[in-house]
């Protein structure tokens, strides 16, 4: 019996790229179809263009085509998981609708797998599609998150990979519900081997995908992947004890040891004002910090389900 490879792919609102990206990845799985056999699961985010009856009509031409439809939008990294929850292959393989990530690349990823790696990363070396903006935030993100956080991401990693069975099924062991799929499949470990690419401009429509959602899940990125940010209110309010106990000691000495010889003339106001001003940034930062980690507390704890299934075509 032929091994499975299983390709996921989530979908928002991409109509005019169903089609394209089907056909792309039917052609790239050609030239296994001797060794592999193949599914491809249609993830669809809550689409409102229409995307999920080309779907349809796409899983009744092929049963090899499946359908995940959500009861709405719940989000990229969303459908993902559910894509990984719901895929049988002995190897999965993750890649956008856009045809940003070019499918031809996918037997080169099952030929690395073969060699011995659990996982396969395609590695972004350029974006035409990028902006100035967009490229900065990627930029400072990684470097920040390499810096501060407890799993190192490789830069400019990407969602475009191929993961084994068993770093699928320890994938789907993890209940956080806010989440970055890389991120966490990154922190589960096994041996990676990177697959570079320049990826092209979107085929058709309007990347979903804005500057505000990326700001987001890079703070989320940060608030799940990395302790620093809780422990900077530590270092902060160390830092500030410090130079305020040297300030405070300044003015003591100064006013009560040597008489005012400098004639400062510190007021009996101004050492509350320096006390009120430290204490106050010491306890508004640590709120704002320890406000982050609660919300994403609350979030864990009230334990709703990822994303509710709204319909499943050829999906037991």
């Amino acid at each position: 019996m032929s091994k499975l490879i299983s390709i996921i792919v989530p979908v928002y609102n991409e109509k005019e790229n169903i089609l394209s990206i089907y056909d792309e990845l039917v052609k790239a799985l050609r030239e296994i179809e001797e060794k592999y056999d193949y599914e491809i699961i249609f993830v669809n985010d809550g689409s409102i263009d229409g995307s999920g009856g080309i779907i349809d009509r796409l899983t009744e031409e092929n049963e090899k085509i499946k359908h995940l439809e959500f009861s709405r939008n719940f989000n990229k990294e969303v459908a993902t998981s559910a894509g990984l929850h719901y895929s049988s292959g002995n190897a999965v393989i993750v890649i956008d609708a856009d045809l940003q990530h070019p499918p031809s690349l996918i037997p080169e990823f099952v030929r690395k797998w073969e060699g011995g790696n659990d996982m396969v990363v395609g590695l972004r070396k350029t974006n035409k599609g990028e902006g100035m903006i967009k490229k900065t935030g990627s930029f400072f993100f990684y470097k920040i998150m390499n810096v501060i956080g407890q799993t190192k991401i490789m830069p400019y990693s990407t969602d475009f990979r191929l993961v084994d069975r068993k770093v699928v099924d320890e994938f789907n062991r993890l209940t956080e519900k806010n989440r970055i799929t890389r991120g966490l499949m990154d922190w589960l470990g096994f041996k990676k081997e990177y697959v570079c690419f320049d990826a092209g401009e979107r085929k058709s429509g309007k990347s979903t995908y804005g500057n505000f959602k990326l700001v987001k899940l890079a703070f989320s990125s940060f608030i799940t992947h990395s302790l620093f940010p809780l422990k900077l209110a530590g270092y902060l309010g160390i830092v500030i004890t410090f130079f305020s106990g040297l300030l405070a000691s300044f003015m003591i000495v100064e006013k009560f040891v040597f008489n005012d010889i400098l004639k400062m003339n510190f007021s009996p106001l101004a050492f509350l004002a320096v006390m009120i001003l430290f204490l106050i940034g010491i306890v508004l930062v640590c709120l704002g910090l320890i406000t982050l980690y609660i919300a994403n507390i609350h979030g864990e704890v009230l334990n709703r389900p990822m994303y509710i299934i709204k319909k499943k075509k050829n999906l037991e």
